[in-house]
């Protein structure tokens, strides 16, 4: 490892920390970005839950009653995904594993995102189905699925690839 100015040496990824400061700093950081996550999901996932006890969820047609119990079992893969991570944490902490609950922890937040998309564009549907009655709501939806691709995934994706030094 070459040597810093300091005379410490700066590790493969141009920091200077250990493996175990760097696992801590990539925890640190997953749990943060994973609260957002959760906070979001929780509210709408609380929200969708009362949906069936309103008194117009009786007249809704069948295909407004299947796209909701699809969005409420997105709902509660999301939410355990997103959860995951904290119960991951907790079930391993203090078994030096932690770079690899890292790893594990990265992996369900990444299918809690994809989940999360899945959740609103179900959400979407439903409620511009029931709002609007009208063709128009699968241009909207796939519009507002489009934008969070472009958000969640592509412009990542495009930064990662564009400022990412061998």
């Amino acid at each position: 490892m070459p040597a810093t100015k300091s005379g410490g040496e700066i590790n493969e990824w141009g920091r200077h920390e250990t493996e175990e400061e760097r696992a801590d700093r990539k925890w640190g950081e997953l749990i943060q970005e994973v609260r957002v996550a959760q906070t979001g999901v929780q509210i709408l996932f609380g929200f969708l839950l009362t949906v069936v006890f309103q008194q117009k969820y009786d007249s809704l047609p069948q295909t407004d009653k299947t796209i909701y119990i699809v969005t409420v079992v997105l709902g509660a893969a999301t939410t355990g995904a997103l959860i995951g991570p904290v119960s991951l944490h907790r079930l391993v902490s203090g078994r030096r594993v932690k770079a690899e609950a890292v790893e594990l922890a990265s992996r369900m937040t990444f299918v809690g995102l994809a989940l999360l998309l899945a959740t609103m564009t179900s959400s979407l549907v439903l409620i511009l189905r029931v709002a609007t009655h009208n063709g128009v709501v699968p241009w909207i939806v796939t519009a507002v699925v489009a934008w969070y691709a472009l958000c969640w995934y592509v412009v990542p994706l495009w930064a990662r690839r564009r400022h990412t030094t061998e």
